[in-house]
């Protein structure tokens, strides 16, 4: 039988039967929305995790610290940077030193008008911030001994000396929030620090020092790799321990290095990396230990999901085995005919899966079409309502969308194949039913 002649046939018999056929599509239909916006709303939430995450800082980065109370021989140097860099799974490693002396003072303005009582100052390798995964809200490039990158929110740890106690500070916090807990739009510092000359007053003991800085970067605030990308001074490592030497705060019984930080080269290998650090004896941070039993539930929701509507798919699966078999009922003596003319027994069996397959089709497609409009609706609606920047970010996603059902074009097409699939599982067995039957038996039944 020519293929075209099977698929006519086929349409023919399920058009037959209008009715029926399209009760059994819609079963189909349910199974396919049940499974297919279950799954969605669990990429969904797996989304909104990962944006939570993001939120913290760079799930990449280790942080190597010295063993706890001083136990251990490891210490933090050049030669366990080279170490860390042979490990696997290590894309880049930069030593951290941070400027532990008495006082520190940071002024800047005419007259030294603003003042910063507190800042963090910190040595790192300014070569490598960029293979570090470092942003930087203004680019610029540390060429020079007083070149300095300030952090995001620097600015806001100014006071003004000529306004009153009370009112001599800009409160970065008093900005708006979104619907994600997190600031948008602070009101403007006194100053720009990119624009001012700034004056570095340290003094440790009986020694002082004083350096202009001049900043040719601001980093964008990152914690994971350190509160100085908010609110400090970043100096390169160089700088920091010539000033260090000068001020006496250099300890010859301590590690050269504060902390090491150890970027993996992707979110995988996070764990492993950070196993193969422990072994060399050193203690470790990172967003790992947040971040694993946040996927493990995701993924045990998103598993619960996927069952629930594939539990809606099987009672679909057997409304088509229950529909061949009393379309083989009802058509005992066609299959006798098609037999007495010599059709193959394949042919028969072909006809009966494409039935079945077809049903899973249309019922598929169907399905794929309208979870994806429900999954549009529930996105505008989370976002407040249809307008063209929403319903760009409800079909693209992007840092601002607040998507409830993520539905993939991968996940529509399985959706489909599945569906298909089960069609023919399902019609297996009526179809091997009705190839069993003896021809004459079949031309003498009413």
């Amino acid at each position: 039988m020519r293929k075209q002649d099977l698929f006519r046939l086929c349409l023919q018999n399920l058009l037959r039967k209008r009715s029926r056929t399209f009760l059994t599509v819609l079963g189909v239909v349910i199974g396919g929305c049940s499974i297919v916006i279950m799954v969605s709303l669990g990429i969904g939430m797996k989304e909104a995790q990962d944006k939570l995450l993001a939120q913290l800082g760079d799930l990449t980065i280790i942080t190597v610290t010295a063993p706890q109370g001083g136990h251990g021989k490891v210490k933090l140097d050049d030669q366990l940077v080279q170490r860390l860099k042979k490990l696997d799974g290590a894309e880049a490693v930069m030593p951290r030193q941070s400027l532990e002396v008495d006082t520190v003072r940071l002024t800047a303005g005419s007259a030294n008008r603003y003042v910063a009582d507190w800042v963090p100052v910190v040595g790192l390798d300014t070569a490598a911030l960029e293979p570090m995964g470092f942003r930087m809200v203004r680019d610029g490039v540390v060429s020079k001994s007083g070149d300095v990158i300030v952090g995001q929110y620097a600015a806001y740890n100014f006071r003004d000396t000529l306004r009153p106690d009370g009112a001599n500070t800009v409160d970065r916090w008093s900005g708006g929030w979104d619907e994600n807990g997190q600031l948008t739009d602070p009101p403007p510092a006194y100053f720009d620090p990119m624009k001012e000359k700034l004056t570095l007053e340290l003094a440790n003991g009986d020694y002082k020092a004083t350096l202009v800085l001049h900043p040719v970067a601001m980093a964008k605030e990152d914690y994971s790799k350190g509160g100085e990308t908010g609110e400090g001074i970043i100096l390169d490592l160089k700088d920091l321990k010539a000033l260090a030497e000068k001020l006496h705060a250099v300890k010859k019984e301590a590690s050269p290095y504060q902390s090491i930080l150890v970027k993996a080269r992707s979110i995988g290998q996070v764990a492993e990396l950070e196993k193969q650090i422990k072994a060399l004896g050193c203690a470790t941070e990172s967003m790992e230990s947040i971040r694993k039993p946040m996927e493990e539930e995701a993924r045990r929701k998103q598993m619960m999901l996927g069952g629930l509507g594939a539990i809606s798919l099987v009672v679909a699966a057997i409304g088509i085995t229950n529909t061949m078999i009393m379309s083989i009922s009802e058509r005992t003596k066609e299959i006798g005919v098609m037999k007495a003319l010599g059709c193959y027994v394949r042919d028969i069996r072909q006809l009966f899966l494409a039935e079945a397959g077809v049903i899973g089709l249309m019922g598929g497609v169907a399905s794929c079409v309208i979870s994806w409009v429900a999954a549009l609706i529930a996105n505008l609606a989370a976002m407040g309502g249809p307008s063209p920047e929403n319903f760009r970010l409800a079909l693209l996603g992007g840092e601002n969308a607040t998507r409830v059902c993520v539905t993939p074009l991968w996940l529509l097409l399985f959706a489909i194949l599945f569906s298909v699939l089960i069609g023919l599982g399902s019609g297996y067995y009526p179809a091997d039913k009705a190839v069993r039957i003896p021809a004459l038996e079949a031309i003498k039944s009413d």
